[in-house]
């Protein structure tokens, strides 16, 4: 009888501790299981850049200042747009003067948005070099590596960022050899080129020529390798991560009016304000097209100047000259102009229909001057010039 017990209860022992140890071990097994990793968007994500302001009691003199520059340009030389001015991560002036819409006059507001013509050039570079980290475009390919059938061989990514490709002008294309009524988008004109008669200017590398055709081919090889389309790449990899509210690309008859987004004019008498009707090159994207305000262009230099957007390899051959294969220096680097005897900044300036943009990063001083118009105004450097000089001579932080 007792030897019975006993039996029962080594049997009960036996069976419990087999239980437990397979419990244990078909735990362990679970938690030894490789954890599913998140997204590389989630890993990857940047904050969006905040926007700091002096303390009005800082700037009271330098905002007077430029309130009073505003007005007078505004009344003698018909500028009719948006200053922006930052120093030290900080905004020192933001305000807007003129009309949004002259026959029904609307002021211009915060959220009125420019197009940024040749400005635009910088997304386009920052595209490819996102597209360049994460090893999917290299520098060094050509065009043909990505677009097979573009007709101008031997040509470098490198070379269409800092314009030493030779490329003749796209614009001439699209006038003198595009048949049907609406205007050419990209894949439209990359379709015609191989039959063009358009006959480049020099061999790659050899000399420096300022080219919207290059920009465009840019833009092109950004879709292709993206698999979107250019507006759509730059929406969910620039302007959405970086908060940028008012910006996108804008493809005439193929895209959408947005609302707030302004039309360019001109003066016409000296008095009377024309809009400017667009034209059979106003399809193409990637040389301009690009359309923002004052306040997400300042959240993207700020971007980019943190070195966190894109890594600093990348910000640096933005922000450098580059050079012909004869060692001569460019005054442009990848999206960027410099000055031929200083490099301590980089701008650019656009022009088309009637907008007139810059933007100026002093990179030293750590000022950024930002200037939007819509109509037709022509002296840009001159005022670039002077809002900077009114910040520096009024603003001591």
């Amino acid at each position: 009888m007792i030897n019975s017990r006993k039996k029962i209860i080594l049997l009960t022992l036996v069976v419990f501790s087999t239980l437990f140890f397979a419990f244990i071990s078909f735990n362990a097994e679970i938690e030894e299981q490789p954890q599913p990793e998140k997204p590389i968007a989630e890993e990857e994500s940047i904050l969006p850049i905040s926007l700091e302001y002096f303390p009005e009691t800082v700037v009271k003199k330098v905002n007077s200042k430029l309130d009073s520059l505003l007005k007078r340009i505004n009344k003698r030389h018909d500028f009719h747009g948006a200053v922006l001015v930052a120093k030290k991560g900080k905004i020192v002036y933001s305000n807007q003067v003129g009309f949004a819409d002259f026959r029904k006059k609307i002021p211009l507001k915060n959220e009125s948005i420019f197009q940024l013509a040749s400005v635009s050039k910088q997304f386009t570079a920052a595209a490819i070099m996102q597209l360049k980290e994460q090893h999917k475009i290299k520098l060094a390919d050509t065009i043909n590596v990505y677009l097979p059938d573009f007709p101008y061989k031997n040509i470098t990514i490198a070379n269409l960022l800092n314009h030493t490709s030779g490329l003749p002008k796209y614009f001439w294309v699209a006038e003198h050899e595009w048949k049907e009524k609406n205007a050419p988008s990209n894949a439209d004109l990359m379709k015609i080129l191989p039959f063009s008669k358009a006959q480049r200017f020099f061999k790659p590398g050899r000399n420096f020529d300022y080219s919207n055709t290059g920009y465009f081919v840019l833009a092109s090889i950004v879709e292709k390798v993206s698999g979107v389309s250019f507006g759509e790449y730059l929406h969910k990899n620039i302007f959405e991560p970086l908060d940028m509210q008012n910006s996108f690309v804008y493809s005439y008859q193929n895209d959408t009016v947005r609302r707030n987004q302004l039309i360019g004019y001109r003066l016409y008498r000296g008095w009377k304000h024309i809009k400017i009707g667009n034209t059979v090159n106003d399809a193409i994207v990637g040389d301009k097209n690009v359309y923002s305000n004052a306040e997400d262009l300042y959240k993207w230099t700020v971007a980019l100047n943190s070195g966190e957007f894109l890594n600093k390899e990348s910000i640096a051959l933005m922000y450098t000259p580059g050079k012909t294969i004869y060692g001569r220096k460019v005054p442009y680097g990848f999206g960027f102009r410099m000055d031929k005897l200083k490099e301590d900044y980089v701008y650019h300036y656009g022009k088309w229909n009637g907008f007139s943009t810059a933007l100026t990063n002093y990179i030293n001083d750590d000022v950024i001057v930002i200037i939007l118009e819509h109509t037709s105004y022509n002296s840009l450097r001159y005022l670039n010039r002077k809002v900077k000089e009114i910040v520096n001579n009024n603003l001591d932080v």
